[in-house]
């Protein structure tokens, strides 16, 4: 095993593609420490980027923390590491969520390694996509990306998407009407374009994609009543392809795990062609999250709902200069 220790560069490098990964309204709540002795990266939640009001139980700050931790791992790959990752190492440190040892030399035509070139491609696409139905095959694809992570991704039948459409409308009206949700994602969320703001987190005036003429897609409307001149009206698909991820158990553990199982399902559709775009609402509301879920289906506690399908790439948002977020030890 290579115990050489790493070098700032290598560890730069690593944690500029770890950051890349999608989080709650882009607040990037996370910190990298490097041990480089013992060439040990360790992730940390950063409470100030929590969303109390939108996320109370920190479980999409725990899924966007596990979604950055697996490009790490990707990129670690890429470069030819090994990457062995225990999470919550530290009972005693909740703020702790993962260390990753680097160390020897990844097997040769390492699954992750293959992902890398995607990581810096892959960003929210909030505008139409064509109403075309994803093949089995590329539905089972993505299904085993899910499980090679401990998760699962089920795509639930028409009358089921119908549902999550609603479902969606609801948690939606409940944010209206929420004047803590509303002033998170008005502080998250920009109705200038980023040149204009220069804001290095948050969503951007361009990504927020048009509004959408009917109700067809799950896709948030960041502006949340404010105006923007010029912001189009579009018809989306009539019928989105809607897949749920989830886990068995719903605790901290599960939300690290399902978010590098989303980011493996979205680097996985990014490297097929795809397009892809993701929201929470229903599930950051307690009495409507419960109905998300397929009877039918297995899957126990549904993290996260996707709209995966063939478009137009989205807009990139802004991200933190990587000297923010990393430090050396």
């Amino acid at each position: 095993m290579n115990t050489e220790p790493l070098d700032t560069d290598t560890i730069t490098e690593l944690v500029t593609d770890a950051v890349a990964a999608p989080s709650l309204h882009n607040a990037q709540p996370w910190v990298f420490r490097c041990v480089r002795e013992t060439g040990v990266v360790r992730l940390y939640a950063d409470p100030e980027r929590a969303l109390p009001h939108t996320d109370p139980e920190n479980r999409g700050l725990h899924m966007g923390c596990g979604a950055a931790l697996f490009n790490l791992r990707v990129s670690a790959a890429a470069a030819g590491l090994t990457p062995e990752v225990l999470l919550l190492p530290d009972p005693a440190s909740p703020d702790l969520l993962a260390e990753v040892r680097l160390s020897g030399t990844g097997p040769p035509g390492d699954t992750l390694a293959g992902l890398a070139p995607s990581i810096r491609r892959r960003h929210s696409s909030r505008l139409p996509f064509r109403d075309q139905e994803l093949p089995v095959a590329t539905r089972e694809q993505l299904s085993e990306a899910a499980r090679l992570e401990g998760a699962e991704l089920f795509f639930p039948d028409a009358w089921h998407v119908r549902a999550i459409l609603d479902l969606i409308r609801d948690a939606e009206d409940s944010e209206a009407v929420d004047p803590g949700v509303r002033a998170e994602t008005v502080r998250w969320t920009r109705t200038e374009p980023s040149a204009v703001g220069a804001a290095a987190d948050g969503i951007p005036a361009e990504a927020f994609g048009p509004r959408q003429r009917g109700t067809s897609a799950p896709i948030r409307d960041f502006a949340v009543g404010r105006p923007m001149p010029g912001r189009d009206r579009t018809a989306f698909e009539k019928n989105p392809n809607i897949a749920l991820l989830g886990t068995a158990r719903d605790e901290p553990v599960d939300w690290l795990r399902a978010g590098q199982a989303l980011e493996r399902v979205l680097l996985q559709a990014t490297t097929d062609g795809l397009v892809a775009s993701i929201t929470s609402q229903p599930l950051e509301w307690q009495d409507i999250r419960w109905a998300v879920r397929d009877p039918v289906s297995a899957m126990a506690h549904v993290q996260m709902v996707i709209r995966i399908g063939h478009g137009p790439e989205g807009a990139a948002s802004p991200r933190r200069p990587v000297t923010d977020v990393l430090g050396f030890l």
